[in-house]
């Protein structure tokens, strides 16, 4: 059940194919609906649960009889009774979320937070670890270097695995403007899925370069096995500035999923197809 989009805050593109995936892999999505109220009918391993089910659109309510039912429900920002109001920290009143600036500090200067309850800030672990250690190094070791929110590699563990770091299309296109953005994308076959024929052209990859700085990339983006692994790598050569040319000149390693980043030529502006054949 899906309250509006799938996967909020990611590439939307990437998004829609991992549901198409998953849609014709056997998951039924119920679109633009809420649970309201899950019953049990019947007690047992499995039991029967019944789920009330509400549109987001309008009045519409439907019913449905399940086995189990799990529950993505996001986290909280507990920040509204551990004090803050006494020493005039400011908060998000609907969130509860800590606005910052780009050193974690919030409007009262010597207070400083980090972690999921930044307000617009990643909720992952590894960033909240980063962020910390940073703080730590200016505050007590004279150093000076900030957290980076942006070039952030990411794995979300779908069936098609999905790898992201950096700029989402949609946010590239509003920070730098769609006409100073190229997209390299194509699709790509893993050995692995080759030899047995399997769910040919559902692998794909995806950079956005940034054209008025040498074609920089800014966002990296791939769905297909391992992507996490590819993710890590790629993600320290985006932190050193990698630029698309410098991906054309890398060899590639034939046939694993990465190489297919050093050999796109298709951009989304053209239009030209990106189905392949095979690996």
């Amino acid at each position: 059940m899906v309250r509006s989009i799938l996967l909020r805050g990611f590439d939307q593109d990437m998004a829609n194919k991992i549901g198409e995936y998953m849609e014709e892999h056997g998951i039924k999505f119920i679109r633009e609906f809420v649970p309201i109220k899950v019953e049990q009918i019947e007690e047992g391993t499995p039991g029967r649960l019944k789920v009330t089910a509400k549109s987001t659109k309008g009045n519409e309510v439907i019913e449905g009889e399940y086995n189990t039912v799990l529950l993505a429900i996001g986290r909280d920002a507990c920040t509204r009774k551990i004090g803050l109001d006494k020493v005039g920290v400011k908060i998000n009143e609907k969130t509860g979320k800590i606005p910052v600036n780009d050193v974690e500090q919030t409007n009262v200067p010597y207070i400083y937070a980090i972690g999921d309850i930044l307000q617009d800030r990643l909720e992952l672990t590894p960033v909240a670890i980063q962020a910390g250690r940073l703080l730590v190094q200016r505050l007590y070791g004279g150093a000076t270097t900030k957290c980076d929110y942006v070039n952030v590699p990411t794995t979300v563990f779908t069936p098609l695995e999905y790898g992201a770091c950096g700029y989402s299309e949609e946010n590239a296109i509003e920070k730098f403007g769609e006409e100073n953005i190229e997209v390299y994308h194509s699709h790509f076959w893993p050995l692995e899925w080759t030899v047995p024929s399997r769910d040919n052209n559902k692998c794909y990859a995806k950079i956005i370069c940034n054209i008025r700085d040498n074609e920089r990339v800014i966002g990296f983006h791939v769905l297909g096995p391992n992507a996490g692994e590819v993710t890590q790598g790629f993600a320290a050569a985006i932190k050193c500035g990698l630029t698309k040319e410098q991906l054309d000149s890398t060899i590639g390693i034939h046939p694993v999923c990465a190489e297919v980043f050093t050999t796109l030529s298709v951009t989304k502006r053209s239009g030209e197809n990106t189905l392949m054949s095979g690996c």
